[in-house]
C-alpha cells in the first residue's frame, strides 16, 4: 500500500506520542509511509506544570488565541490521510493544537485531505471536539474518522489523579490509593485495533461506514452525565475567560476561577444531576440521543 499518512501532535507528558505510536502501527504494518510531526511551541509548555502556570492558560486557551510554533519540517506537500492528535484544556483544543490549526503551512495540507481526529482527555473532549470538528469543515478537510480516549474512573477520582501527575510529572498511583491518572495503557495498546480498521478502509480508497465501525470497537464512548456537564460548562468557562481576559492583575481572578472549578465539580455538579434526573432527562430521551449521536459521528 503506496499510501502517505502524515500524524502530526502535540505531546507535554508523552501520552499523546505512545497513543500515537499504538494507532499507526498497524498502518506501517501495512505498508503505508508514516510520518510523525510533533507540534513545538517556541514558547514551550514544561511538564510538569505548577498549578499557577496551569491556571494561567486558561483564557488563552478557551478563547483560542494562538501561539508562535516552530517550523513544522514536513516532507511531503499533500498526504493521503492525516491524523491529527490534539489534547483537550478547560473544554478547548490545547494551545499548541489550537495554533495548530490556525497556522497557513498546516491549513492548506488539510483541503480536500481525509483527516482523522484523537484526542486524550481526562474524560470531558465533546467541546474540544466540536471546535477542531467545525475548524476542519471550515478549512475544507474531509474528517472522516474520530476516536477518543479517555481516563474510564469516576470524574472526582481522575480529578485527583489528574492533578497528582501534571503538578508531579508521576503517573503512579497517588498515596497508593488512587489509580494511575490518564489514559490506561490497556487502552493505549488498544489503540491499534482502531488503527487497524483505519488500514482496511484506506486501502480500501473508502471512508465510509469506517466511523461506525470505530463506535462499534468503542473507538467513543459518550457518557450523559459527563456529557450533561460539559455541555453546561462551556458558556460559564468561556464568560470567565473573557472575563479575566481584560483584566490587568489576572492573579487574583485566577484564583477565584480555580476555586470555581473545584466547587462546581465537588457540589455544584451533583447538585444539577439530581435536578436533571428529577426534572429533565425523563422527558429528554430524543433530545438526548440526537445530542450523542451527533458528537458521536463526524458529519455536522
Amino acid at each position: 500500500m503506496n499510501k502517505k499518512i502524515l500524524a502530526i501532535y502535540y505531546t507535554q507528558s508523552g501520552q499523546m506520542g505512545e497513543i500515537m505510536n499504538s494507532f499507526t502501527q498497524p498502518l506501517i504494518e501495512s505498508g503505508a509511509s508514516v510520518e510523525k510531526a510533533v507540534v513545538r511551541p517556541v514558547a514551550d509548555y514544561t511538564f510538569p506544570w505548577t498549578g499557577k502556570r496551569f491556571f494561567s492558560v486558561m483564557p488563552s486557551c478557551v478563547l483560542g488565541i494562538p501561539e508562535q510554533l516552530e517550523p513544522l519540517g514536513l516532507k511531503e506537500k499533500s498526504y493521503d490521510l492525516i491524523i491529527l492528535g490534539y489534547q483537550p484544556w478547560f473544554l478547548s483544543p490545547s494551545i499548541p493544537s489550537n495554533s495548530l490549526l490556525q497556522k497557513a503551512e498546516f491549513m492548506a495540507l488539510l483541503k480536500d485531505t481525509p483527516v482523522i481526529t484523537l484526542s486524550a482527555a481526562r474524560n470531558m473532549w465533546i467541546n474540544a471536539f466540536v471546535r477542531v470538528r467545525n475548524i476542519l469543515k471550515d478549512a475544507g478537510a474531509k474528517l472522516v474518522g474520530n476516536i477518543a480516549l479517555v481516563d474510564k474512573h469516576p470524574n472526582p477520582v481522575s480529578f485527583v489523579t489528574i492533578f497528582y501527575w501534571m503538578l508531579s510529572g508521576k503517573k503512579e498511583r497517588y498515596l497508593n490509593l488512587f489509580p494511575k491518572p490518564g489514559v490506561s495503557e490497556k487502552d493505549i495498546a488498544h489503540a491499534k485495533e482502531f488503527g487497524k480498521t483505519v488500514a482496511k478502509y484506506i486501502g480500501l480508497n473508502a471512508w465510509d461506514g469506517m466511523q461506525d465501525e470505530l463506535l462499534k470497537q468503542k473507538a467513543v464512548e459518550i457518557k450523559y452525565r459527563l456529557m450533561f456537564i460539559e455541555v453546561r460548562a462551556k458558556p460559564i468557562f468561556a464568560a470567565w475567560a473573557k472575563f479575566i481576559a481584560k483584566r490587568k492583575n489576572r492573579t487574583p481572578w485566577l484564583a477565584a476561577f480555580k476555586y470555581y472549578l473545584f466547587i462546581a465539580l465537588f457540589l455544584g455538579a451533583p447538585v444539577l444531576l439530581i435536578l436533571d434526573a428529577v426534572f429533565l432527562k425523563p422527558f429528554s430521551s430524543k433530545r438526548i440521543k440526537s445530542k450523542i449521536l451527533n458528537y458521536s459521528h463526524v458529519k455536522i
